[in-house]
């Protein structure tokens, strides 16, 4: 870093959902300013530089990523913690969107059995990709810098323009080949462990093994495993936990059945297992949740 004086800054965060939050930073000054957040590996980084141009550093400084003006990045490595360190230069503008991957996944839910980010010969490489800000993102970037309405509906509003500005992002052309596609699909695969969802989905009071269900899709214990996190955000079994208790919330709702019942639907054979899995999930027994919504 040398000797230069570099001020220390804040990003500015708004809090969107769980695992989605938008960071913006205006450097209005002149000097080199330095901003650092600490993000977990399940996190998708989007970057987006409006005016000037800021360095992201990595592994103390080793590696550097270059972001211009006009530009966007997105950053994605599931094998390790991108923890954001970034040099931003005199009168730059930057918006960020960090958006984990399970809360990515349910924003193209229609299709997103199909989006993966890693195609078996870049598993282990560090994701990124760099693009181009068109005018209408320009238009967007620039609402969120200068956010200026009441307090009380900044998080709705940036929670719009996060939406706006990824379904841009994703607005490739049709004849875009596949190579510039973020999503490097390994067709059969993918279709393979979207298989081994559908089966423990539909066997979700008995589900098979792992081994018995890498077996049945044909796919190595170590893929199945791999891909299934890599698709879906999760791991098998807590994938099918949170199913299998989202089911249980609904089937409570409906009310025509009894906790009883409802836990031996979603494969509890005992209703104190049923009891305690649901209050581990929702902090609330079967019972006391029913009530509250009556």
């Amino acid at each position: 870093m040398g000797d230069k004086n570099i001020a220390i800054g804040t990003f500015n965060e708004t809090f969107i959902d769980q695992g989605f939050l938008v960071l913006t930073y205006q450097n209005e000054g002149l000097e080199v300013e330095t901003v650092e957040k600490s993000i977990d590996s399940s996190f998708i980084q989007f970057h987006f530089c409006l005016k000037g141009s800021s360095a992201f550093k990595f592994n103390k400084g080793s590696y550097t990523l270059n972001i211009n003006e006009e530009n966007s990045l997105l950053l994605y490595n599931p094998q390790q913690d991108l923890p954001i360190h970034l040099e931003v230069n005199p009168n730059s503008w930057l918006v960020t969107i960090l958006i984990s991957i399970k809360e990515f996944h349910g924003l193209f839910s229609q299709e997103a059995d199909y989006i993966t980010f890693l195609s078996h010969d870049n598993k282990d490489k560090k994701y990124y990709k760099d693009g181009k800000i068109s005018p209408s993102m320009a238009i967007v970037l620039t609402q969120m810098i200068h956010y200026n309405l009441n307090e009380s509906i900044k998080n709705l509003y940036f929670k719009g323009k996060a939406y706006e500005l990824l379904s841009l992002y994703f607005n490739r052309s049709e004849d875009a080949n596949t190579e510039q596609c973020p999503f490097l699909v390994d067709e059969t695969n993918v279709i393979k462990i979207r298989k081994a969802k559908d089966i423990i989905i539909s066997r979700m009071a008995e589900p098979p093994s792992l081994q018995e269900l890498a077996d049945e899709i044909g796919l190595s214990l170590k893929k199945l495993k791999e891909g299934f996190k890599q698709i879906y955000g999760d791991s098998v079994f807590s994938f099918l936990f949170d199913y299998k208790m989202e089911e249980a919330r609904k089937l409570l709702e409906t009310g025509g059945l009894n906790v009883n019942e409802v836990g031996l639907k979603v494969g509890y054979s005992t209703s104190s297992h049923f009891i305690s899995a649901f209050k581990k999930k929702y902090g609330t027994t079967p019972k006391k949740y029913l009530q509250s919504i009556n």
